[in-house]
């Protein structure tokens, strides 16, 4: 009889353990930090200051940094973070058809143009015959770089390629231009080895060059800041986060967020949101 009673005894306290565990472990699942997929970018100082916010508001936040623009949408789809924070919404659009994936934009961020920096030329230099351009090597970005230096009057497109735009598709290019393509988010690097980058201001910025000294900038009309406006990015089924909601929340009604990026883009950036 003692024996019986000590095993129901044990067991139902294994039962109030169980029943304990249950209850903490959501809790504990909470206490998880947001993960944030981002490139090296000087607007990170941004979300750094939306991340110490939101430590105060009692959500823990942490910025997971890659060195190029491929893994941050590799890393949200496999699941390495919850959401990522660096890309526009065609570059998204061909990620997912080439990999077959479903992630989804969540929110807008701040949108700033692309522009032709240099080193060797000065704002109002021509580009002289025979210069080396570096320009992004991922298509959706090397269309856009194209199109800027069609509008500079530099090389004539393919009509109707538009963004989508290569290499191949340019059918004049009058002062034999030397195009260089390279990792986006390494463009900073190259800038003494070219005669002029096209490239987003923020690599601009961390060459040591002032965003307002670009020899051209692409579209800045409405329809483009939306399109190429930086992207909250998650799976579907992580799209309605509460976590990753209230941190966007935080980002975007933050003034000192907004004083930061404009401090550090000054006139080329808007906030679509």
């Amino acid at each position: 009889m003692l024996v019986h009673q000590l095993l129901k005894k044990l067991t139902r306290g294994a039962a109030v353990a169980a029943l304990g565990l249950a209850v903490i472990a959501p809790a504990a699942a909470q206490e998880q930090p947001l993960r944030i997929g981002v490139i090296a970018s000087v607007a990170n100082e941004a979300t750094e200051l939306a991340i110490a916010q939101a430590k105060q508001q009692g959500l823990d936040v942490k910025l997971v940094e890659f060195n190029d623009w491929v893994l941050p949408n590799i890393a949200v789809a496999d699941g390495s973070v919850d959401a990522n924070f660096f890309q526009h919404a065609p570059f998204l659009e061909l990620f997912n058809q080439r990999r077959g994936a479903n992630l989804q934009p969540i929110a807008y961020g701040y949108s700033t143009t692309i522009g032709l920096f240099s080193k060797k030329l000065k704002k109002g230099d021509p580009v002289p015959e025979g210069a080396t351009i570096a320009v992004p090597n991922d298509p959706v970005n090397t269309g856009r770089a194209l199109l800027l230096l069609q509008s500079m009057g530099l090389i004539t497109l393919k009509p109707g390629v538009a963004h989508q735009a290569s290499l191949e598709d340019v059918v004049a290019n009058p002062k034999k231009l030397k195009f260089v393509q390279i990792e986006g988010s390494q463009s900073a690097r190259t800038f003494d080895d070219v005669t002029a980058s096209v490239t987003y201001t923020t690599f601009a910025k961390q060459a040591g060059l002032n965003e307002k000294d670009g020899l051209a900038f692409d579209n800045t009309d409405p329809d483009s800041i939306r399109r190429y406006a930086i992207r909250w990015v998650a799976k579907p089924e992580k799209a309605q986060d509460p976590r990753l909601l209230k941190f966007i929340a935080i980002y975007q009604n933050s003034p000192e967020v907004k004083a930061t990026l404009k401090r550090l883009y000054g006139d080329l950036i808007s906030f679509p949101w």
